[in-house]
């Protein structure tokens, strides 16, 4: 490198964005992710070890994928190539492969090349790597915020290892902005900012573990805000809601008002007032309140509130849990309201909520009571010497596949538990019963009659 091109590289390193500028050159100075570098993790070692295989890096963004890789780069031995899939054709892909070849064949120099967005490449592009990965031409890197399961060449899959990147914790988050606020090597510490503790916390918890959202409102902030009389640049609360485009809401996740605001949200779908629910979610959504959070209650009231008189209500809560892991925000909020809408719109029924309550504190009051004998398991040498099985009626032998027999144990002959309302589905559930147990009680008279 002569001097005219170091001091270029020079000038493009300090004119980057901050997030490129910090982004970590070695394991050490890598935030989070500690549950696949950690030091007794597979990563780690092959990392240091530079015995790295072919791997898929999976997560959201600004979770560290192109961080590891970068890191990977500079502790390598390999000669390491980048490309990205939005971009990349299959002429970029030949030359990769034709110099890889190369520098195996004349010097034993093993290659690693690194694909970001791999889930851009259709399948013709990602089996044309295949052969190369799989002889060792090339070692694979991967990077990724779709499932791979769904996106990636299964023959790829079979022959990489897959690491999954988890959000950032907040106080992963917390760490970066200051060392991005303070750092006068690689971040804007020259700038003698300084970001109150309010500031701090409100970019940590509205970043939803993506340090680039993070460091960007950062930058945005230092180099827009004037200095005040003490001649530092402060990085208050409205200068970080100004850079992040986010009013602070009064939204504690450990606080009084977030409890406030989950409990307005489940009584709202309780009450079947879909305004009211979307409403709150959108206050949940918009303090940065976990997705995932969100579709559980969605679920918990889908089965406690709505229950049987509308089963496809857990249906639709179930789907959407795992439609927002698979997604992720922006697009999951709207699948989080349609839960929503759908649970508070759907009829209401607590019966079963009311059932297994009733049914565990009677468990609590009598404890482990008989089981009758005919109930019990009679799949083994000499059950029936004990009388277990003896006498069960199999109801499937039965008109309407029910048959009258005691279920429950003798102490708690005609004991109900579970009474179905006359809401939605459960009013169907309820007539039902009702027949198969009258026309049961019919032909047992009938059958007292003929004899």
């Amino acid at each position: 490198m002569d001097l005219f091109e170091y001091i270029r590289n020079t000038n493009q390193e300090k004119e980057s964005p901050l997030a490129a500028r910090l982004r970590p050159t070695t394991l050490e100075e890598v935030v989070g992710q500690r549950h696949i570098i950690g030091e007794d993790k597979l990563l780690y070692r092959a990392i240091k070890a530079d015995k790295l295989s072919s791997v898929i890096f999976y997560g959201p963004p600004g979770t560290g994928k192109t961080t590891l890789a970068k890191v990977i780069a500079n502790t390598t031995s390999a000669e390491f190539t980048q490309i990205n899939a939005t971009v990349a054709g299959k002429k970029d892909m030949e030359e990769v492969v034709a110099k890889a070849k190369e520098l195996r064949g004349m010097y034993g120099r093993k290659t690693i090349l690194f694909i970001d967005e791999i889930h851009r490449f259709n399948k013709g592009q990602q089996d044309y790597l295949l052969p190369f990965v799989e002889d060792g031409t090339l070692t694979l890197i991967g990077a990724t915020t779709e499932n791979p399961y769904f996106e990636v060449n299964g023959a790829l899959l079979s022959r990489s290892v897959i690491f999954e990147l988890h959000p950032l914790s907040k106080e992963d988050i917390k760490a970066l902005i200051s060392r991005a606020v303070y750092d006068k090597d690689k971040g804007m510490g020259a700038y003698d900012a300084v970001i109150d503790d309010d500031a701090l916390e409100f970019l940590a918890d509205l970043s939803g573990g993506d340090a680039r959202h993070a460091l960007n409102a950062v930058e945005l902030g230092v180099l827009t805000t004037e200095r005040s009389g003490d001649g530092r640049i402060h990085i208050t609360l409205e200068v970080a809601q100004e850079c992040i485009q986010k009013r602070a809401l009064r939204y504690d996740k450990t606080g009084d008002n977030h409890y406030d605001t989950i409990s307005a949200f489940i009584k709202s779908m309780r009450g079947s007032d879909p305004d009211a629910a979307v409403y709150y979610l959108s206050r949940m959504l918009y303090a940065g309140e976990s997705v995932a959070f969100i579709a559980r209650r969605i679920i918990i009231c889908a089965s406690e509130d709505v229950g049987n008189a509308d089963p496809a209500a857990l249906q639709v809560a179930v789907s959407a849990s795992l439609a927002v892991e698979r997604v992720g925000m922006p697009e999951a909020q709207i699948i989080l309201s349609q839960a929503a809408a759908y649970v508070a719109c759907a009829p209401k029924s607590n019966a079963s909520c009311e059932a297994v309550s009733l049914a565990m504190e009677t468990v609590r009051e009598t404890g482990d009571l008989p089981i009758p004998p005919h109930l019990q398991d009679a799949h083994y040498k000499g059950a029936q010497k004990l009388g277990r099985g003896t006498g069960y009626k199999y109801a499937h032998d039965y008109p309407n596949h029910y048959v009258e027999q005691q279920y429950l144990p003798y102490e708690l002959n005609g004991k109900e538990f579970y009474k179905p309302t006359g809401n939605g589905y459960e009013a169907k559930i309820r007539e039902h019963m009702k027949r198969i147990k009258e026309e049961a009680l019919h032909e047992k008279k009938k059958e007292t009659r003929d004899r």
